[in-house]
């Protein structure tokens, strides 16, 4: 914790030492004296009024082996002790900021649920690469379900203790306690039991290894995609000619001078207007006329589709 700006002689911090030798740092925080419940209403309302420092830090120190207790019951995830312990110290001073002494609540429930979410979302975000849970109610059955998991494992009535997968009953006993439906369950167990995996080779001896992302389909030889690049062609091509062939001379122009032509200064085409005054008609029976043409080309060109 960076509290250097706050550094006085009664500086509180200076009785714990860096986490980064976690037995000494627990070993501290266990031996700070806890705060009394008129001392913990006094220093949260000299925070909330003044906004001092040294009272910030009296709450929060005297709460640091809490952090360390709710921390330990995160270890199964494999992440490092220490940097539970840091996310919670995070969700402790975020607690202490909030707290309202005037509520009669002692800062210890009330920052319980700020401690566990920062070591929630720490977990979520490094437990794997790709996020396991990402919707409240996800993150909620995440952690119930690996919990009670642990539970059932446990229970002298499970005799096979090498089996991973969950039981039909057990399945169905998870989706009554959680009050979530089945499929819920099934789907969260499939996230916790799978695994990352790397895409390219991790390897770099020159030797010949296969990783996943060379299995992965190439989409430009996928028959779908060949059969529609092949008929694209055809149209861009032989399509577009046998489809004017079917046109007299007047819409074939008229088709070709508005879509087909383009001038030397990219410009495009006639206009409507412009074909209307060398016709000598209207320009809404140009439009006409263009709109039958290409009703009578779809038409040609619908038979002759590629297969």
């Amino acid at each position: 914790m960076n509290t250097a700006h706050a550094l006085t002689i009664r500086d509180p911090w200076a009785l714990v030492p860096s986490i980064g030798n976690l037995d000494a740092y627990i070993s501290a925080v266990n031996r700070v004296p806890l705060l009394t419940h008129d001392e913990e209403v006094a220093y949260a309302k000299r925070l909330r009024a003044t906004g001092d420092i040294e009272a910030a830090g009296k709450l929060v120190l005297s709460h640091l082996r809490l952090v360390v207790s709710i921390s330990r019951k995160y270890l199964g995830y494999g992440l490092p002790h220490g940097d539970l312990i840091q996310e919670g110290n995070v969700g402790l001073m975020k607690a202490v900021k909030r707290f309202d002494p005037d509520q009669g609540v002692r800062l210890v429930s009330y920052a319980m649920h700020w401690i566990k979410a920062e070591i929630h979302e720490y977990i979520l975000k490094n437990w794997r690469m790709v996020k396991v849970a990402t919707t409240k109610a996800q993150r909620k059955l995440f952690f119930n379900l690996r919990s009670m998991k642990q539970s059932l494992k446990d229970d002298a009535d499970n005799a096979d203790t090498h089996r991973t997968t969950l039981t039909q009953h057990e399945v169905d006993t998870l989706a009554r306690t959680l009050n979530v439906k089945r499929d819920e369950v099934l789907e969260m167990e499939t996230r916790l039991s799978g695994g990352d995996v790397a895409l390219e080779p991790q390897t770099d001896d020159g030797e010949t290894s296969y990783a996943p992302i060379a299995y992965l389909a190439d989409e430009s030889t996928e028959p779908t995609r060949v059969l529609e690049a092949r008929n694209r062609d055809w149209l861009a091509g032989d399509g577009i000619a046998l489809a004017l062939d079917a046109l007299d001379d007047r819409s074939r122009r008229i088709v070709e001078e508005r879509w087909l032509k383009v001038n030397d200064d990219s410009s495009g085409g006639m206009t409507l207007h412009d074909l209307a005054s060398e016709y000598g008609v209207s320009a809404e029976r140009i439009r006409q006329i263009e709109v039958a043409a290409m009703k009578k080309m779809r038409k040609a060109l619908a038979p002759q589709a590629v297969a």
